[in-house]
């Protein structure tokens, strides 16, 4: 039982929906037979989550990862006392809360750094709230680039079998255009050959979405897919990697859920997003609830395991236990599966 890699969890911002998605994932029995989790956070407010999701579990606060219990129907938190449940505000956009899950974040980091946890879960943040206290990184993966001194990182989107790897992320699309190199594509396509084999995927096939409408159709569209794409593609291949492009946007998913790719490298952030998300998330009309709510988001390249939900901080209905803890159970499934293979 020892062997199982011990995952720390950030609690995500204390007003939005992380502290309830965290005890419930942490609610399921299976995920403590294939790891040992600790939230990294405020116990009490940990606390407030079970009893207001009316869950049968008991909160141990530890001043030491290695005094952790790990086992099921207790959930250990690694206690930074950061936010008082009395000045709790669910729903709202927050300098302090903001400050304590910035926190939350950088102490995890550094926690892994020291070899303490083997691999990170991340629950959402607030961009605005960390942003209005003073700390201003575009999300998660930004972060984890910084207090890592990680230059060559990208983000992996995952829902099952179906996967997409970014060039680029939180910027304009005018930006996002001019992010398209042949060395970052390359960058990329290296990375999630890398990650995939991580994942138990010895031959790994990938696919590489085209920038431009049918990958500029000779130039007809824009020259960047014949001046850097493709280059890059040929590249990999000479280094042994199975990539396949340019190929055209509206075609390279369908392929992928088809089976012909274990992932495929897209170009900026909607481009990977709305495919995945559209699979992903399921709003039930009848009973106006989201139902289905999958989806992994990992740090490539990072010298640290990072997975986190695919979802934000869902405000709306934060503190009401109404929260899917799908995409956590994911996260921690996937953090677990890469630190028992990571050499």
């Amino acid at each position: 039982m020892n062997k199982r890699p011990v995952l720390g969890i950030s609690m995500g911002d204390p007003g939005g929906i992380g502290p309830e998605i965290c005890v419930k994932a942490l609610d399921n029995e299976e995920i403590y037979a294939i790891c040992r989790p600790c939230i990294i956070g405020d116990a009490s407010i940990v606390a407030d989550a079970v009893t207001f999701c009316g869950l049968d579990l008991k909160v141990l606060p530890c001043a030491d990862i290695s005094a952790g219990r790990y086992t099921h129907k207790t959930i250990d938190v690694y206690d930074l006392k950061n936010m008082p449940l009395s000045e709790l505000k669910h729903k709202q956009v927050s300098a302090a809360q903001g400050k304590a899950a910035f926190e939350y974040v950088t102490t995890l980091i550094d926690l892994a750094m020291r070899g303490q946890v083997e691999a990170t879960v991340t629950a959402p943040i607030n961009k605005a709230s960390i942003n209005a206290a003073g700390y201003h990184y575009a999300g998660h993966t930004e972060i984890f680039a910084d207090k890592t001194n990680t230059r060559d990182y990208a983000m992996m989107l995952a829902d099952g079998d179906f996967r997409v790897v970014h060039v680029s992320t939180h910027l304009s699309l005018r930006e996002a255009c001019d992010r398209v190199s042949k060395q970052r594509i390359l960058k990329v396509i290296q990375l999630t050959d890398q990650t995939l084999k991580q994942l138990g995927i010895a031959e790994s096939r990938i696919g590489v979405a085209g920038l431009n409408p049918h990958c500029g159709e000779e130039g007809l569209f824009g020259f960047e897919d014949d001046r850097e794409t493709r280059p890059a593609v040929e590249e990999a291949l000479a280094q042994g990697i199975h990539a396949e492009g340019p190929i055209p946007a509206d075609t390279v998913f369908s392929k992928m859920k088809g089976g012909f790719f274990d992932a495929v490298v897209v170009m900026y952030h909607d481009q990977g997003h709305i495919p995945m998300k559209l699979l992903g998330f399921s709003f039930d009309r009848k009973t106006g609830q989201w139902g289905h709510m999958a989806g992994v988001n990992v740090t490539l390249g990072l010298p640290i395991i990072r997975t986190s939900v695919d979802h934000g901080t869902a405000f709306g209905k934060a503190g009401e236990a109404r929260a899917n803890p799908q995409s956590m159970l994911e996260a921690i499934k996937m953090a677990a599966l890469m630190a028992g293979t990571r050499p």
